[in-house]
């Protein structure tokens, strides 16, 4: 019995602590190295986590052969030749495969290499629960859900004196439809004090452009551009409210990170949201609506008891996004692969 556990144990490292396997990990992402987008943020922020509870991580943005137990791939299609390599090379090592807003929402029900790597993964990360109903119930048993998590702001900025400061985060792209919250605040009154703050790079010479042109049109909109991480966590520190208005997400780090800040939200009511904060949040609105966003911009602005209604809200949320929260979830997952 004690040959065939530790033959079982030849694929892993032989060391345990507190009774547990520690795992050398290798974590997929189609994001390169020093890249600002969310995959490689997500990837970093878990090498992180896993190597605080004692294991040995390394990030690649392909498998290449190299020599680990266990496999976390972001990304069900863009990681789908390293899931299928992996699995053809080590059929009883494990694969734990985190699934995108892209996947979810798209790529799983049009992409037949998406579709198998579900088939070959041994779990599903979700960062929220809502996002389990787009897949095959037969798969349900894979599913864990992970919450991404947000520490607390140590220092605030203060706001912003007589301005109310509306925080968009997120590279600009079509699927963020990053420019609704400028076209909102077109149709404030002119006595509004709100103004727009976007963060994050421009993917397309097109798209700069346009956030060039919507600067000198539109005084209440301010574009930064890419910022880095820990600027970008100020500035949505100091704002009063923060805006998402994307088409699709998996589950939006900064909607964590507004959470553990303590800054209301609004957004797009879409899946991925709703799995974060809930389906009765009063704070959304219908995808491209600008004239319901900008109603909401308004009430938030000028309507103390709403914007403290989605204040109370989310400090119910942001329970769930604690940091030993999230820590505590990665290590009973990989506890299953003991």
């Amino acid at each position: 019995m004690c040959e065939k556990k530790n033959a079982q144990a030849s694929h892993r490292l032989s060391v345990f602590a507190a009774g547990a396997a520690v795992f050398r990990i290798l974590i997929v992402t189609p994001a390169p190295s020093r890249s600002r987008k969310g995959n490689r943020i997500t990837a970093e922020r878990w090498a992180k986590i896993l190597r605080s509870i004692g294991h040995s991580v390394q990030i690649a943005d392909r498998f290449r052969g190299q020599r680990c137990d266990l496999m976390i791939a972001l990304h069900a299609l863009k990681s789908a030749a390293s899931v299928k390599k992996f699995t053809d090379a080590y059929a009883n090592k494990p694969v734990v495969l985190a699934l995108t807003g892209t996947d979810l929402y798209h790529d799983i029900g049009s992409s037949t290499q998406a579709q198998e790597s579900l088939k070959r993964a041994s779990r599903f990360v979700l960062l929220q629960p809502h996002g389990q109903s787009e897949l095959p119930r037969r798969m349900h048993k894979k599913v864990r859900v992970i919450y991404q998590s947000a520490e607390p702001p140590k220092r605030r900025l203060a706001p912003l004196k007589r301005v109310f400061e509306v925080c968009v985060s997120g590279h600009l792209r079509p699927v963020k439809d990053p420019f609704r919250a400028a076209l909102a605040s077109r149709r404030l009154h002119a006595a509004s004090n709100i103004r727009i703050t976007h963060l994050g790079a421009a993917l397309s010479p097109s798209i700069e452009t346009r956030a060039l042109v919507e600067m000198q049109r539109n005084p209440r909109y301010h574009w930064l551009g890419n910022v880095s991480q820990a600027r970008a966590r100020q500035l949505l520190d100091r704002s009063q409210l923060m805006v998402l208005s994307s088409k699709s997400e998996g589950g939006a780090n900064v909607i964590s990170e507004a959470l553990a800040s303590d800054v209301p939200i609004l957004s797009t009511r879409i899946s991925g949201s709703i799995g974060l904060l809930g389906e009765d949040y009063p704070g959304y609105f219908d995808l491209g609506d600008t004239n319901e966003l900008a109603e909401l911009l308004e009430r938030c602005e000028n309507d103390p008891v709403f914007y403290e209604l989605l204040r109370s809200h989310n400090r119910g949320a942001a329970t769930q996004v604690t940091p030993t929260k999230e820590t505590e979830a990665w290590r009973e997952l990989l506890q299953e692969f003991d």
